[in-house]
């Protein structure tokens, strides 16, 4: 399996890439899960990478995932693993965070609120071949992307693109809460100048929808280890709701798709336009 998919900018480059690293869904012949599909499309942001499938055509790099975010998540630092997951102790110290505690660390110990991924613990080489397989790759292209951009126009900008659940489940941390149309976050101003991160809110809200900002999420991990402002790297995390663009029961598009689409395919127009004065 190729782990990833690079789409490359038409026409002239700006200096803004997007990664959607949770859309795939190509099930790896070792995954051994014993959750059901339904139960692991739950965990996978459906469609998000066609709704910014429009980001080349204003000029940025499009990177997406081909594993599913169920088998490792990019989007966690490697050292938040589980010990329970393990059928053996891991080599090094690991640091799980409230992530892993709540079943969804690098590797997830849950499906749904007690749904188990797995019938019995992982060996360790098990874990370490998929690092090395599909996380590093996925997190290398990424940072070489992201590198050129600043490289070649003294800034970059990268939207890290998810979904999300129109409302919390048990294990989130705003259970049962009804949710925005989209969440804009840069870990409370510290992965991307503010004013990049109000501009992604704006266009949203010009588009219609409503915007939160860091809540109920304040950006993940690859916004933590790429987002560098003081040296012109802007990283701002972009949540839609699933309930604006799909069913999420059938997880078929529904007929507002072709809209945010559009209003995504808008912001990232609109950024690379205005990206000079964020320099």
């Amino acid at each position: 399996m190729i782990p990833f998919r690079i789409h490359e900018p038409a026409g002239a480059p700006s200096p803004i890439v997007v990664d959607s690293p949770h859309s795939g869904l190509e099930m790896p012949e070792d995954f051994g899960t014993i959750a059901t599909l339904d139960a692991l499309r739950t965990t996978w942001d459906a469609f998000v990478d066609e709704l910014w499938a429009d980001a080349p055509a204003h000029g940025a790099t499009l990177v997406a995932a081909s594993f599913p975010r169920a088998y490792i998540d990019v989007n966690r630092r490697e050292d938040d693993l589980d010990p329970a997951l393990l059928a053996t102790p891991w080599p090094t110290p690991l640091a799980p965070t409230d992530y892993s505690r709540r079943g969804m660390g690098l590797i997830r110990r849950l499906a749904l609120p007690e749904v188990p991924m797995y019938a019995a613990p992982l060996a360790v080489e098990a874990v370490e071949a998929r690092l090395v397989r599909y996380y590093r790759p996925y997190r290398e292209a990424l940072r070489a992307r992201i590198a050129a951009c600043r490289a070649t126009h003294g800034i970059a900008i990268y939207l890290d693109a998810h979904s999300m659940k129109s409302r919390g489940n048990a294990m989130n941390v705003d259970a049962d809460a009804a949710r925005p149309d989209v969440v804009v976050s840069d870990r409370h101003g510290t992965t991307a100048d503010p004013r990049v991160t109000a501009f992604v809110a704006d266009r949203f809200r010009s588009q219609g929808y409503s915007v939160q900002l860091n809540d109920p999420y304040q950006g993940g991990d690859l916004v933590r280890s790429f987002g560098a402002p003081a040296d012109g790297v802007h990283a701002v995390q972009v949540e839609v709701n699933r309930a604006r663009y799909m069913d999420e029961a059938a997880f078929t598009k529904s007929q507002e798709f072709a809209a945010l689409r559009a209003a995504c395919g808008d912001c990232v127009r609109a950024l690379a336009t205005a990206a000079r004065e964020f320099a």
